[in-house]
């Protein structure tokens, strides 16, 4: 029987508008985001690609940027009236990521896909880390992508190839460590490899023990043989072939379209519109002002110039330990101190603990002193503070609390975190961030960490004004390298004359900055702006200025560019004042 409703209860679709637009784009973005990036899908739960390792291939790149143009063009087509303030927010980010992922593929420089800081072939280790390992099917997806790995090497062995045969390599300079981070990776036995960790852990109550001793023996098999025989070659390829063709010049301008790709590195890495002469002064303004801060710290500890104070420290034994463990054992004492005292400083903290480990030996001896890993609620995996324990004679531990600081709590750590647990858009929680918030804040951090108290020797806070004076040299040093021709001899020398640092970790800094265009320009501009907001709103608001309340305005929003972090603290200081007057 056809059954008749009346008209009055036949419900029309409900019309689009400016909110459902954006709504169903950003759902559309999200999954298409999640497919391009299948180890983020499975550690949050999305199982659809679970056998997938991302695409190095020129060709992917091609359809991923032309896919973000479309998307971008549609956000365009969405008119900003009729949407909230919270909405316009989350369209003009995803715009700023899209344009910017379009932008990106025109230039030569995205096929170079390792620094001396990253790689791909390093990246697929960190993957386990990242991933749950909870049930049958989470160790069957690990072993899906380690029968991948070799054809993911295959890709970035043709992507860096083509790179080299157009003018985009690496300069030789910057790479003392490259080949060991390959061949480290081949270990003498499968057990001891950095890939079987999901297999050498005790067996989940959910795997009986057939299946998985059958899993363990599929992972040495792949282990031992097809993996290990694409890290063979990925050596190969880089001893034979990629270093005798690596670039002698240093400058990113020096490449066939340099000038507009470190143009766009440092909007990118920046999210202003300085440009590289213009950063390079600041960064000569603020290396003037923290050598003077430097003299006076040196006279209270009684060294009649900074000079003298600093090679004291650099050749004080009482500041090194004997063992790796002693290092670790420091800095987890370092960082529990300061979980001790956050709750004074902020009104939000993460749920999300984190934990210590020491930098894997075949990248320890060519990268930086430590830095964080973000842990996963939903992937059960808490954040990682990696301690550089190499060269022990090289790690003061006068460094230790303004480290901490900037990679545990209250910096990396306790923002990514606490992004997570924000209610916002998942692309916004748990995509690709900006580098000048995310730096920024944790340079912010180092010197709260004066008012916090953890600088209560003259050594420390020679070591808090050293790290400063770190990432102010990184203005001038990359803008240095990049745009103005300095040699590599040229910006050790300006490190070691204006810091404390060690000269592993100027060397390994300074390649840093050659293999990796603008990207440490983020760190101290952001700091600076973080800054400038926190006197403004101080000078506004008086007595009615709330430090806690501060944070908040600045981490509530999860990682945003700069512009629009003046807007929030902007909004903080309007609503306090508006409480104020209604009092």
């Amino acid at each position: 029987m056809r059954l008749i409703l009346p008209l009055a209860l036949l419900a029309a679709p409900a019309a689009a508008t400016p909110s459902t637009d954006l709504a169903s784009l950003i759902e559309r973005h999200w999954a298409w985001y999640l497919e391009q990036h299948p180890i983020l899908a499975t550690s949050l739960g999305e199982r659809r690609w679970d056998d997938r390792l991302p695409d190095l291939s020129l060709a992917g790149m091609d359809r991923a940027a032309a896919t973000a143009s479309g998307l971008a063009r549609d956000l365009r087509a969405v008119p900003d009236a009729g949407l909230s303030p919270a909405e316009q927010a989350d369209k003009a980010i995803l715009l700023h990521l899209l344009d910017e992922q379009v932008e990106a593929n025109r230039y030569g420089e995205r096929m170079i896909l390792w620094t001396s800081y990253a790689s791909f072939h390093q990246d697929f280790t960190e993957y386990a880390g990242q991933l749950p390992f909870r049930t049958a099917a989470d160790h069957q997806s690990w072993l899906k992508r380690l029968a991948a790995y070799p054809d993911y090497v295959a890709q970035g062995i043709a992507t860096t190839r083509a790179g080299v045969a157009a003018g985009y390599a690496q300069p030789c300079a910057a790479f003392g460590n490259m080949e060991n981070t390959i061949t480290g990776l081949i270990t003498p036995t499968p057990e001891t490899s950095r890939y079987y960790a999901p297999f050498a852990a005790a067996r989940p109550a959910t795997i009986p023990a057939g299946p998985w001793e059958a899993m363990q023996a599929r992972a040495k098999s792949l282990i031992a043989g097809p993996v290990t025989a694409a890290n063979r070659r990925l050596a190969a390829y880089y001893r034979d072939d990629y270093l005798p063709h690596c670039r002698k010049t240093l400058a990113a301008e020096a490449t066939p379209d340099g000038r507009a790709a470190y143009a766009f590195a440092i909007r990118r890495q920046t999210t202003t519109t300085l440009d590289a002469e213009r950063i390079h002064a600041i960064g000569l303004g603020e290396v003037a002002r923290i050598d003077a801060a430097m003299a006076v710290a040196a006279k209270r500890a009684g060294y009649p110039q900074a000079a003298a104070f600093k090679a004291a420290l650099r050749s004080d034994r009482s500041q090194i330990v004997a063992t790796q463990r002693d290092l670790l054992a420091a800095a987890a004492l370092q960082a529990k101190t300061i979980d001790g005292m956050l709750p004074r400083w902020f009104s939000t903290l993460p749920r999300l603990p984190y934990g210590i480990k020491p930098i894997p030996a075949e990248t320890a001896e060519g990268t930086t002193t430590a830095y964080y890993g973000p842990g996963n609620p939903q992937a059960g995996k808490a954040g990682t503070y990696w301690v550089n324990t190499s060269r022990l004679d090289q790690r003061p531990l006068y460094e230790l609390p303004a480290l901490t600081a900037h990679e545990a709590v209250p910096g990396h750590h306790l923002q990514i975190a606490l992004q997570q647990e924000l209610d916002l858009k998942p692309f916004r929680r748990f995509g690709d961030g900006f580098n000048a918030f995310v730096e920024g804040w944790a340079l912010y951090s180092e010197r709260l960490g004066e008012e916090m108290g953890l600088y209560d020797t003259p050594a420390k806070a020679m070591g808090r004004l050293s790290y400063e004076m770190w990432r102010a040299c990184r203005l001038v040093v990359d803008t240095g390298i990049h745009h103005k021709g300095w040699s590599k001899a040229q910006a050790i020398a300006y490190m070691r004359e204006h810091t404390a640092l060690s000269d592993a970790n100027i060397e390994a800094e300074v390649n840093r900055y050659i293999s990796w265009p603008g990207q440490a320009l983020g760190y101290k501009l952001g700091e600076l702006e973080i800054v400038r907001l926190r006197q403004k709103a101080e000078a506004a608001l008086g007595d009615r200025f709330d430090l806690p309340g501060f944070h908040q305005a600045v981490l509530g929003q999860g990682s945003v560019p700069l512009g629009r972090v003046a807007a929030q603290v902007d909004a903080w200081i309007a609503r306090v004042k508006q409480d104020a007057s209604s009092d």
